[in-house]
């Protein structure tokens, strides 16, 4: 099969590259899969496609920009240019642009693959039902929220069109099906980027590391995890270190270099700005525990299945999504009231102060995210492309006898 991937990847810093790299690390290991083509956004560097293993060969198209409105056109020129088998689009709302027009049209690519009789899936990773469109930073004014809510509608019929849909949650497939009619949506899980040898749970000298990992500004938030701190350095009189790992969302620039200047009266906080890839596994091995300061969620967490992967204890906010996620996937952790210093605080010291249940968590996670490793995901979206190109040749053959 000769498979493209509609997808941001590194060293773009739109959302979702990180995802799209850990897929194609998979996908070119697959015997069935003879050539992947990466449909990506334009970046200065080069892409990241320096894989160790042995696979097929990548094609890399750089056929998209950030807000253009040319993408619909571009794309599908790259597709017809390439010729592929079937298509992959690694999709959320704002994928193709944070101005409405621009991430509308880059939304009906599935439709265009449609008209077009090529095999595609969508893997859809929220659904604004389930965003809270003030936390996430869309808008905080009700009329307006009203009216992403209808253009969210009117996109998601337009990403029904797909041949299938696939999304992270159950919850997800329950919305689709039951609001929009749909008969072609499947529960594909996240899965976990990397599964390591399992660790052995022990901690670095020195000052024990409480550490978040994203892009802040909007629903994820930091103060509150800083004075959370240090209320349990306080009551403890442990030596924790703050660790900050990440960049701004772009809806909100600057907002970590104000956290930075606001706070720069505590001690033992440090922002780590962007993370490399390289630079992942020593960040996750070297902390405590990881903590989700989050008021909101807008789907399943992929840094939940990195913490999991390297046996970490996690700290959550008790609501939608991630609270869903724990109880489908069997990870583990300790909650907190998302608005609430105390509640967070009493958290972190619970685990920090209890080193027995901080292993216990960070087993049950290890084992949590051991159970659907890339490689297992990438089998789940080749044996649907196969169904649908049976599919498409069945129909083909009823129509033509």
């Amino acid at each position: 099969m000769k498979l493209a991937i509609v997808t941001a990847y590194p060293p773009s810093k739109v959302t979702l590259n990180e995802y799209a790299y850990h897929l194609v690390k998979q996908f070119r290991q697959k015997e069935n899969v003879t050539e992947l083509i990466l449909l990506t956004d334009k970046t200065e560097g080069a892409k990241d496609i320096a894989f160790t293993e042995d696979g097929c060969k990548i094609t890399i198209k750089e056929c998209w920009s950030f807000n253009s409105y040319k993408n619909i056109v571009s794309v599908t020129k790259a597709i017809n240019q390439t010729k592929p088998d079937s298509v992959l689009f690694n999709l959320q709302f704002m994928k193709f642009g944070d101005k409405k027009i621009a991430a509308a049209l880059g939304l009906m690519l599935p439709l265009v693959c449609k008209l077009k009789k090529i095999p595609n899936i969508v893997l859809l990773h929220n659904i604004l039902e389930e965003v809270d469109l003030g936390s996430a930073g869309f808008t905080s004014n009700k009329l307006m929220q009203k009216l992403y809510g209808f253009i969210g509608t009117t996109l998601t019929k337009l990403i029904l069109q797909a041949d299938t849909v696939a999304v992270t949650m159950q919850k997800y497939v329950d919305i689709l099906e039951s609001k929009y009619g749909a008969k072609n949506v499947k529960l594909i899980p996240h899965g976990t980027f990397e599964i390591p040898e399992e660790p052995d749970y022990s901690l670095p000298e020195g000052p024990m590391q409480i550490m978040t990992f994203g892009k802040f500004g909007t629903y994820k938030k930091v103060e509150g995890m800083i004075e959370a701190v240090e209320q349990v350095r306080a009551s403890t009189g442990l030596d924790l270190e703050v660790v900050i790992a990440g960049t701004d969302n772009p809806n909100v620039p600057g907002y970590l270099a104000k956290v930075q200047d606001d706070y720069k009266h505590v001690p033992q906080v440090r922002f780590t700005g962007y993370v490399e890839e390289y630079e992942v596994p020593t960040l996750f091995n070297e902390s405590a525990v990881v903590v989700f300061p989050y008021t909101s969620t807008t789907g399943s967490s992929g840094v939940l299945h990195q913490a999991g992967s390297y046996g970490k204890a996690v700290i959550m906010p008790d609501l939608g999504d991630l609270a869903l996620l724990v109880q489908d996937e069997g990870y583990r952790g300790e909650f907190f009231e998302p608005t609430s210093v105390e509640s967070l605080a009493k958290a972190i010291e619970a685990i920090v102060t209890n080193d027995a249940y901080r292993l216990e968590l960070a087993k049950s996670n290890y084992k949590a995210a051991t159970a659907h490793p890339m490689s297992q995901i990438a089998d789940l979206y080749l044996e649907n492309f196969n169904k649908i190109i049976n599919k498409k040749s069945k129909n083909l053959a009823t129509a033509s006898a």
